[in-house]
């Protein structure tokens, strides 16, 4: 598939109080088992995150954050701009249940989006009865690099302030159950409590996770 995959990787872990990258996850670090649960999808595989020679043992090419101290959007900025297709799946690196067949499903997906999103009923939000757009689990082209640019220079971080200028397709809560009933895909070990949830749920899985 041409699809380029992008793993952020370029946070302080303040939550975690470590680089959670490189916590071990059943016997290898958490951003080792995202990158060899997506690697089959593409042929095109990179983490952005600077300065951290730590992550060379991974294998794959590392690029620095372009616009360092914006957040997520940043990152994904990063990640748009590095890809070598014109569509790039950017992934979170704290997501120990990352699902490859819900991955290959949107990347399946006609092409007709800037921004392919995962989106979580109100009902099931903490956002205050709003629907949740899973930002670090999306598809997006290239087309998105003007309007995030113009949302940088303007010192806007929040990732969904670029929507409304690009064209963006959400992928339902019913459709992505249908791969991940538990929505265990969005889940992130970023905190030592949901890092040792996560340990103890993949431990008890009679199926693989």
């Amino acid at each position: 598939m041409k699809l380029s995959i992008a793993v952020l990787a370029g946070g302080q872990s303040r939550r975690m109080g470590k680089d959670k990258a490189l916590l071990d996850f059943l016997g290898e670090p958490l951003l080792g088992r995202v990158l060899r649960r997506v690697s089959p999808l593409t042929d095109d595989l990179f983490i952005v995150a600077a300065g951290r020679p730590e992550y060379e043992c991974f294998g794959v090419r590392q690029v620095p954050d372009r616009v360092p101290g914006t957040g997520a959007l940043g990152g994904i900025f990063t990640a748009i701009a590095e890809a070598r297709h014109e569509r790039c799946l950017v992934l979170a690196c704290d997501l120990p249940f990352v699902n490859p067949d819900l991955l290959r499903f949107m990347a399946e997906q006609p092409l007709d989006y800037d921004v392919l999103i995962p989106t979580l009923a109100a009902e099931r939000s903490d956002q205050g009865g709003q629907e949740t757009l899973e930002t670090l689990h999306a598809i997006y082209s290239r087309a998105c690099l003007p309007a995030i640019e113009r949302q940088l220079q303007a010192g806007h971080y929040k990732v969904i302030g670029f929507f409304p200028d690009v064209r963006v397709r959400r992928l339902p809560e019913e459709l992505v159950r249908r791969f991940d009933p538990e929505l265990l895909s969005f889940f992130n070990a970023n905190t030592p409590e949901s890092y040792a949830w996560a340990l103890e749920r993949a431990r008890d899985s009679s199926t693989q996770l």
